[in-house]
């Protein structure tokens, strides 16, 4: 047993030293560059993946990456509704936000997912400073337009002052998509939205949006079918087709959206595989589907 013991540690330490050092040309390409992450889904009611992608937000951190993440938090909003008794609405995919919703909404993305998303990457080493739109005039909103919905907001412009101190002096931002209009009236709005306008307005290297999904599927009853890499042409002929549907299309238009605007690359990943970030950032292979401006040849 204690031979066993010790080749599978053996085993153990070579598969992390062939892991450093496939990821050393990455850190080497990426160090210095800004990474926008979009975090929700099965990533942030796990404990055990919240735990993880929160390292894996530090290890970019610790290695010269400029992480910002960027997260929601619907499942909380609707268990705050409930134990508060208004009953939580949607419309076509968008939560129906009177007054008391967005006094909820307000309440729980910056008041409590925020500062625990904070103070998790303070326990794990790094800093963490959490702000919402609000702050600094990072994001002036606007309303969405759609009747009946209340106070849902778009994201009308982005001032990213705030964010740049922060990243160049070591801190991660941890970004709620809660952000205000002229007149100082908050809207709700929805947080890839606002990851993707803030990787955009930065010229952010990479926007990865963690999610319940492999990626793109040719088949989306069937993992097998991950497409791992399409173009802006591509990823809208898919629209277009049918292929992508349902929820995944406000993800590609977000991701085709940023890329137009000048975002290197844009990453749809599967966060309830363990450590997803560091995987596809810094592995050959990567874990989903990568989106990119410009044609290319397989």
């Amino acid at each position: 047993m204690m031979v066993n013991d010790t080749e599978y540690m053996r085993q153990t330490e070579a598969t992390r030293v062939r892991v450093l050092s496939e990821a050393l040309p990455y850190i080497q390409q990426f160090t210095g560059r800004t990474i926008v992450v979009k975090y929700g889904g099965a990533a942030m009611k796990d404990s055990n993946l919240k735990d993880k992608v929160i390292r894996d937000i530090v290890f970019l951190s610790c290695v010269g990456l400029r992480p910002i993440l960027v997260h929601g938090g619907g499942p909380e909003i609707n268990s705050w509704l409930n134990k508060l008794g208004i009953e939580a609405q949607f419309k076509n995919g968008l939560r129906v936000t009177d007054a008391p919703t967005m006094d909820v909404v307000e309440m729980v993305l910056v008041g409590r997912v925020n500062k625990e998303i904070v103070s998790l990457i303070n326990q794990a080493g790094g800093k963490g400073v959490g702000m919402c739109g609000k702050d600094g005039n990072l994001i002036v909103a606007r309303p969405q337009g759609e009747e009946g919905i209340g106070f849902v907001g778009e994201v009308s412009s982005v001032d990213t002052k705030i964010l740049e101190t922060l990243v160049s002096n070591g801190y991660i931002p941890v970004v709620s998509s809660v952000a205000a209009d002229e007149k100082g009236q908050a809207y709700n709005i929805n947080a890839d939205t606002v990851a993707g306008e803030i990787a955009a307005a930065l010229g952010a290297e990479k926007l990865i949006l963690l999610t319940d999904t492999p990626g793109i599927l040719k088949d989306y009853k069937d993992p097998s079918t991950l497409i791992p890499k399409v173009d802006i042409q591509e990823a809208r002929k898919l629209i277009a087709d049918g292929t992508v549907a349902g929820g995944m299309i406000p993800k590609v238009n977000c991701c085709v959206r940023s890329l137009a605007q000048g975002v290197k690359a844009t990453h749809i990943i599967d966060g309830r595989i363990p450590h997803a970030l560091l995987l596809e950032v810094f592995t050959d292979g990567g874990i989903g589907t990568m989106l990119i401006g410009s044609q290319f040849t397989s």
